[in-house]
């Protein structure tokens, strides 16, 4: 079966083309057979070529010559083909003669970390991170996240490392499966990441042991891999987690789909709260880098009431700061930080690597930032390197609760639902994406990027000719995305 796959993968080298798994800055593919119109596209050699081309691009970056042997740590999600690629990962690795440290189940942020760990015992520091996942994608899509000691990679670094790993397929028709010189080991790295947020929650509470204790917390994991958070980080500070759901890792997630965005999952969690008469609920996407709360009567803290929440509490740290947000947050969002809070509201282009990199540019001019969000739930704070970390925005909340607790006892999520009360919200909102069929006949054989523009002109023709619709002065998405921003009067 290997023999047929590998002939088969070889056959059809010519046709993969690498730049089309570019996804802004990460890589994202078809891994899996089986859904109508989807032919896979991430394969395992695929894998291997990307692996040994993240390797050559990090040794280059290091400005490292050829015969320094490069650690770096690989992990993944719940889906249901990470194990293969994991596996593939590590071959393109090897076979490079650089080592591996297979942390197998993580998260996201977990992986950045590995790059800043002091922990000789187990191998860090390493010097690159790989994660792979693909979020809240259907279960037969798979990708890549790659990770220095400086943060995320960007667009440039993914196009470069799949421009190299096209020649390195191109290479290895010809030369075949190379000889693994590299050495692999197996760490249990998310006990260390799980260590360093209870650290943080008992700091906060003046190292009182169990600041959490009688405080009761369930946890949505949608069956991803941010089932951790209940054993290893809420159970030592004392929590009750009875009624935590879905904790188990599966990657055809049978129970909702594993993203704070979506309406089921939302609901699921709420219902857990309810169910279980909880103080607190906490959802994590599939890979642990985005995160929403529910407080105990129920009321969703995602989106905008998020990032209000974590305007307040980031803001009484650090007075008058600019909290960097994607486009499409709401004008009461804006007042809430700006008129109650006293902070700086800046919107920006949507994309979680887009706002985080605007925060990083602002602090570099002089504007002093320690917040950046975008309303799909991803959150990276100035004092944790600028990483998009869902658990560490938990850690946040539960800093604030376990604070308030050493004062009151008996105090819950009442003290974070306080804080974002006079946030004025829109009645409704919803938000639509249209998709662009490029093999539609209105296309007319133009760019994708001409009828995008087409279709804007089109839409602001017709709100300038509706009295009850405005077009958002502040948009920053465009062209871009294709869409506008539209309010109604």
């Amino acid at each position: 079966m290997a023999a047929t796959q590998g002939a088969s993968d070889v056959l059809s080298i010519d046709k993969v083309d690498f730049l089309k798994l570019q996804n802004g800055s990460d890589i994202r593919g078809v891994a899996i057979a089986g859904v109508e119109g989807e032919p896979v596209n991430l394969t395992e050699l695929v894998a291997e070529a990307i692996a040994a081309a993240f390797a050559a691009w990090l040794l280059n970056k290091k400005k490292a010559d050829g015969l320094r042997r490069l650690r770096i740590s690989v992990g993944h999600d719940s889906r249901i083909s990470a194990h293969k690629l994991q596996n593939a990962i590590t071959h393109g690795i090897t076979a490079a003669g650089h080592d591996v440290l297979q942390f197998g189940l993580a998260s996201t942020p977990a992986m950045f970390n590995s790059t800043l760990t002091k922990d000789a015992i187990n191998h860090c520091p390493a010097d690159g991170g790989i994660m792979i996942t693909a979020s809240h994608l259907p279960y037969n899509r798979n990708g890549f996240k790659f990770f220095t000691s400086d943060g995320g990679l960007n667009k440039t670094d993914i196009k470069d490392i799949l421009e190299r790993a096209s020649r390195v397929y191109e290479e290895s028709a010809h030369c075949g499966k190379q000889e693994q010189t590299g050495v692999v080991t197996h760490v249990d790295y998310m006990s260390i990441y799980a260590s360093d947020l209870v650290q943080a929650v008992l700091k906060s509470a003046g190292n009182k042991e169990k600041p959490l204790e009688g405080l009761h917390i369930v946890v949505d994991a949608g069956n991803g891999a941010g089932g951790f958070f209940v054993d290893k980080v809420l159970k030592p500070l004392g929590a009750v987690t009875d009624g935590s759901q879905f904790l188990e890792p599966d990657g055809l997630f049978p129970n909702h789909i594993p993203n704070p965005e979506d309406k089921a999952a939302m609901e699921a969690i709420t219902q857990a709260v309810l169910n279980n008469k909880a103080d607190l609920g906490i959802i994590f996407d599939t890979d642990v880098d985005r995160s929403a709360a529910v407080d105990s009567s129920g009321r969703e803290l995602n989106r905008n009431r998020l990032i209000a929440l974590m305007s307040a509490i980031v803001l009484e740290e650090h007075p008058g700061t600019t909290v960097v947000t994607d486009s499409v947050t709401s004008d009461g969002l804006t007042a809430f930080i700006e008129k109650k809070l006293g902070g700086k509201h800046h919107r920006f282009k949507r994309g979680y690597k887009n706002v985080i990199d605007e925060a990083i540019r602002l602090n570099s001019t002089g504007e002093e930032s320690h917040l950046a969000m975008e309303t799909s739930g991803h959150g990276a704070l100035k004092e944790n390197h600028w990483l998009d970390d869902g658990a560490y925005m938990m850690v946040k909340l539960l800093n604030k609760l376990a604070g308030a607790r050493t004062l009151n006892p008996n105090i819950g999520s009442k003290v974070l639902t306080d804080l974002v009360e006079g946030l004025e919200e829109a009645a409704v909102t919803v938000e639509i994406r249209l998709k662009i069929d490029q093999n539609h006949a209105d296309l007319k054989g133009g760019s994708f990027r001409d009828y995008g523009e087409s279709i804007l002109k089109h839409l602001e023709s017709v709100i300038s000719k509706d009295p009850n619709l405005n077009k958002a002065p502040k948009n920053h998405e465009g062209v871009c995305r294709s869409s506008l921003l539209v309010s109604g009067s």
